[in-house]
């Protein structure tokens, strides 16, 4: 018997909006990671990108629990000698809320040139508002 693999015609992206308000950054960013993987359909493979597009809104209201808010923290270096930078939670999503939800992702999927592929296929917006109505993005609902 021979196993069958999808070909690129015959993969279909679909769209998706995620809301991020009021439920757990980590259940939100494995709810889009296996979206953004294709995990969700019967065609997957794991050296394809088979994944759909992920519209993630609301970001800024996305829910830390315990002590994350003033305990993580996100690193990222200059590429200069003592160029390290560490930033708590909490600053972070004061200054850039999309960051928080974009890393929690990027985490989750393959660290292979696969994974960045999967990745443009993310879009992150820290409000209620996004500009990809045109594609008719069928609602999705986080686990809370």
């Amino acid at each position: 018997m021979k196993t069958e693999f999808p070909s690129k015609s015959e993969i279909t992206r679909n769209w998706f909006v995620l809301d991020a308000s009021e439920a757990a950054l980590g259940r939100v960013a494995s709810k889009a990671a296996k979206i953004l993987m294709g995990k969700h359909k019967p065609t997957y493979v794991p050296f394809l990108d088979t994944g759909d597009h992920v519209i993630v809104v609301n970001a800024d209201k996305a829910i830390l629990t315990g002590n994350k808010e003033s305990q993580k923290l996100y690193r990222r270096h200059s590429g200069y000698p003592g160029g390290l930078r560490e930033d708590v939670a909490g600053k972070v999503r004061a200054a850039r809320p999309v960051r928080l939800v974009e890393e929690a992702i990027k985490g989750m999927l393959p660290k292979t040139k696969l994974g960045k592929q999967m990745y443009r296929k993310l879009k992150v917006y820290a409000g209620d508002n996004h500009p990809h109505a045109a594609q008719q993005p069928k609602a999705l609902a986080a686990a809370k």
